[in-house]
């Protein structure tokens, strides 16, 4: 799902609940204006009053487009489709007002606007929903938001495929590059692409599927967290958490490693919009007061600025209060020998490099807090697996990098759980099974069991 589905799906609540209240307005003009001369009523809702009203009715209206499925996110449909189930939502929004009537004996004092409403309702929102629609399509018909994707295979699928994502530029999919196998020329080619941010996923249409080519395909797509699609047998796929689209009548499956997608990707992404924002500003007087107190104990920037890998494997600025002497990090290569704990990612207990101040910083997790600059700017999360230098990273066994999958955090389920003092495996495993199982809730039980880790100090080198 690509950044502009993603906020195409996020506008599509408001966008609905706008519509739904320009229909009531409506239908209350109607009633209150037009009609009033010809039948008037002895009891008049005054117009605050009865928005109020609506505005709470609205609400209920979502919820149930959401309960028909209005809002799936990354879903391709068919106008008529989509049509109908806003259809079946507001026919069982419209049935939910009138139970409301009949058992309250009020609400509205006109029935008549009820009974408009309802029609309102289907037209604006449908009309509003085709001309999303027709926005989008002309964005992809610009190559704006469409997926960018390399299609592999030669033959029947891959070409009918290939003529409809190239005559159909509205469907969303321009191909990038096509190859006609998967071999280490097309792997490296992949690779590069999706490392310059210049391909969103890649489909393989060789017919009849090679499975070692797809097993590639998908080690490939595990190791660099590349979205991949493959045309299969639909009793064959054995995925977990699959998602299977036709084009041009050949059915294209997308493995999934992790439940981040879509809505809790949204969701996920407003939370940490709004809590990193608040926190910075009810934290700015301990920021500026840690600043202080890092210029006047050594010498160097208050700020350490490394380069991390985040999400996908892709790199990005890591900030943090700087806790150690100017130029630690070119002392790296010889401590990391004398490391606390197995595994690839060393700990030193006793750094001799870490200051005064930053020892009471690391002591109490301080200087992770301009992390919250990156959780702004996107290239972080207030929760997932915390992120490695590049040279660690180019170490990491296939299967370590499941880390990748999601955005890394300030916080995560292995930092709740031991700090440092677990070895890099068991980390591992603690964040591969955070990306694996990911929820709100697990979220905000991370959050919460935070603080008491801190305070706990364990594993705080």
């Amino acid at each position: 799902m690509t950044r502009a589905e993603r906020t195409v799906a996020a506008l599509l609540v408001p966008l609905d609940y706008a519509a739904l209240l320009a229909a009531a307005a409506m239908a209350y003009g109607v009633r209150y204006t037009n009609l009033a001369t010809r039948w008037p009523t002895t009891t008049l809702l005054s117009f605050p009053e009865y928005v109020g009203r609506v505005s709470i009715i609205a609400l209920g209206w979502i919820a149930i487009f959401a309960l028909a499925g209005c809002y799936a996110a990354g879903a391709r449909r068919r106008w008529t489709t989509e049509f109908g189930r806003i259809v079946l939502a507001s026919t069982a929004g419209f049935g939910l007002v009138l139970a409301v009537i009949v058992f309250s004996r009020e609400l509205f004092a006109s029935r008549f606007i009820v009974l408009t409403s309802w029609p309102l309702a289907i037209a604006a929102v449908g009309m509003l929903r085709l001309l999303v629609r027709a926005m989008e399509r002309i964005c992809f018909l610009h190559g704006i938001g469409a997926h960018r994707i390399v299609l592999i295979g030669t033959g029947r699928s891959a070409d009918a495929l290939a003529n409809a994502l190239t005559q159909r530029p509205s469907l969303g999919y321009r191909i990038v590059h096509r190859t006609p196998i998967l071999d280490d020329a097309a792997i490296a080619m992949i690779t590069a692409h999706w490392q310059r941010g210049t391909i969103d996923g890649v489909i393989d249409a060789t017919t009849p599927p090679h499975p070692e080519h797809i097993r590639q395909l998908l080690d490939l797509g595990k190791m660099h967290h590349i979205p991949v699609r493959y045309s299969a047998d639909f009793l064959a796929t054995h995925a977990p958490r699959i998602t299977i689209e036709t084009f041009a009548g050949v059915p294209l499956v997308e493995v999934h490693r992790t439940r981040l997608l879509g809505w809790g990707r949204i969701f996920k992404r407003v939370a940490d919009c709004i809590i990193a924002g608040i926190a910075l500003l009810l934290l700015s007087p301990l920021l500026f007061a840690i600043a202080i107190a890092i210029r006047l104990d050594s010498r160097g920037p208050i700020f350490f600025r490394q380069q991390r890998i985040g999400e996908a494997g892709r790199p990005f600025l890591f900030l943090k209060f700087r806790s150690m002497t100017d130029g630690a990090h070119a002392q790296w290569a010889s401590l990391r020998t004398q490391s606390d704990r197995s595994g690839i990612i060393p700990k030193i207990k006793h750094d001799p490099r870490v200051t005064r101040v930053g020892r009471f910083l690391r002591r109490w997790s301080l200087d992770e807090l301009p992390q919250l600059l990156n959780v702004l700017g996107g290239t972080m999360s207030l929760v997932g697996p915390r992120p490695h230098l590049p040279e660690e990273v180019a170490q990491y066994a296939t299967h370590h990098r499941m880390v990748l999958a999601v955005p890394p955090g300030i916080t995560g389920l292995a930092q709740v759980s031991g700090r440092a003092d677990l070895d890099f495996e068991e980390e591992v495993q603690l964040d591969t099974y955070y990306v694996e199982h990911w929820s709100p809730a697990l979220d905000l039980v991370i959050c919460i069991r935070t603080p008491f880790a801190v305070i706990r100090t364990r594993g705080a080198y």
